[in-house]
């Protein structure tokens, strides 16, 4: 059996009542972490442009998108809260292939709750088949696929998006095969894109056409039947080495929701270890503004690779510059979503700072991992190694940790009797009998 009908049997033959409890547990954590970072991201300037610009081409207006009074068809509104949940770049991460694998499958599904009726059982079944069969197309294709310049959010997250409707929409196998064959050719994303409001739009982008795909497939709309490892499917196409194993093995056993991860920074994750090292340096010295006179980093080839811009003017740059996130984690003693604002990247103090540091790579050091000195006005010089950053795998979030980022995110947008009952709904995600109420009740806030 292919790759693509093994996995379109699996999704279709999935029962909930076998999934892992612990598997069930971290997606309500993967929940939470999106729909606090749809409603941070939701009054952003990126979704009131693409709102403005689609806004002429909206269908009949059945769903909505969190966050925003604005009503709309479904697949508008999944691209919308792709945007939204993205463009702070505060989203969860896998480690093992630099997805951002919720928001292509949550924008999807909450778009269709709002519209469809939906319990939270199949809600929940739906996201975490999604986010296995998203992440599981990235492994294969990691990390010859993301080395030449593809980003994963989009051109995996379409997969997963195409899963999780084709599930709720109850696509037979054959159906499955299409829809997946009909993400594959979708598949789109580009890492130049970092720095920009492009980049947000990869989720969007992903989690509308997986949507549409799973539609197209349930009317009889035919696909290749081999859309992932054909000679000329999305492997071979994308990636000049796969490993298509990691597709079909341990499936139903091996979760990719145990080996997720949720950010305590909102920029790129390979940031974390220095923006976390620098904080440590803050706190402990209680570090004055004008007592750093430059900063040395030593980081994991990667950080180079991604998050290497220097001469930065806005808050979207900041998020890719491992410059800016130690010049905020020593001024700021924090690195929060204030930080990667237009007017912090601009800040005088942080810029002289940023100016002031300089970063080589070390591939004896783990993506996790990052060394820093810093050398004061005083002539004194300090320096710390983080072996493990906040918010791995090693060291994640807590529940209350997760928590205390949502509240922060929501409170832009929400009062906080809003924002506590928001909260709770989020954490009984499973146990609601129908989740659109999470959409409709933020639309008449």
């Amino acid at each position: 059996m292919s790759e693509t009908r093994a996995l379109a049997s699996y999704i279709v033959e999935s029962d909930y009542d076998r999934l892992p409890s612990d598997v069930v547990a971290e997606a309500r954590r993967a929940i939470v972490n999106y729909v606090g970072c749809a409603l941070g991201g939701c009054r952003e300037p990126a979704v009131d442009i693409a709102l403005d610009a689609f806004a002429p081409f909206f269908g009949q207006a059945t769903a909505g998108v969190l966050g925003r009074e604005e009503r709309m068809d479904p697949l508008h509104a999944a691209l919308m809260n792709g945007i939204s949940s993205h463009v702070h770049d505060y989203d969860d991460t896998t480690p093992g292939n630099y997805s951002h694998p919720t928001s292509p499958v949550a924008s999807a599904l909450f778009a269709y709750a709002s519209a469809n009726r939906v319990s939270g059982r199949d809600f929940m079944h739906a996201f975490i088949l999604g986010f296995e069969a998203e992440s599981r197309v990235a492994n294969a294709v990691y990390p010859a696929h993301y080395d030449v310049g593809w980003h994963m959010t989009g051109t995996a997250g379409v997969f997963g998006a195409a899963t999780a409707i084709g599930h709720l929409v109850g696509l037979d196998v054959q159906q499955m095969v299409w829809a997946l064959g009909l993400a594959a050719t979708q598949a789109a994303g580009l890492r130049e894109m970092f720095g920009s409001m492009g980049k947000a739009f990869h989720p969007g982008r992903s989690a509308q056409n997986g949507y549409g795909a799973a539609l197209l497939a349930a009317k009889g709309f035919t696909a290749g039947e081999r859309g992932i490892e054909g000679p000329r499917g999305f492997a071979a196409v994308t990636a000049k080495t796969y490993d298509l194993t990691k597709i079909t093995q341990g499936l139903g056993i091996d979760f990719d929701l145990r080996v997720n991860t949720y950010k305590p920074f909102p920029c790129g994750i390979v940031n974390h270890p220095t923006i976390d090292g620098c904080i440590q340096l803050h706190e402990a010295h209680q570090l004055a503004t004008g007592s750093v006179r430059s900063v040395r980093l030593r980081v994991a080839p990667l950080v180079l690779d991604l998050c290497n811009q220097q001469n930065i003017t806005v808050g979207l740059q900041g998020k890719f510059s491992v410059y800016h996130g130690a010049a905020v984690g020593l001024v700021c003693g924090k690195a929060g979503l204030g930080e990667y604002s237009d007017e912090t990247v601009n800040d005088p103090e942080v810029k002289r700072v940023r100016e002031g540091t300089t970063a080589v790579g070390d591939a004896n050091l783990s993506e996790d991992q990052a060394h820093v000195e810093v050398e004061l006005a005083d002539g004194r010089s300090l320096s710390i190694f983080v072996a493990e950053s906040l918010g791995n795998l090693k060291r994640p979030m807590s529940n209350a940790q997760l928590d205390v980022k949502f509240r922060d995110q929501a409170a832009t947008v929400l009062p906080s009797a809003a924002v506590d009952r928001l909260l709770e709904q989020c954490w009984s995600i499973d146990m609601l009998d129908n989740v659109g109420e999470i959409v409709m009740g933020l639309e008449v806030i």
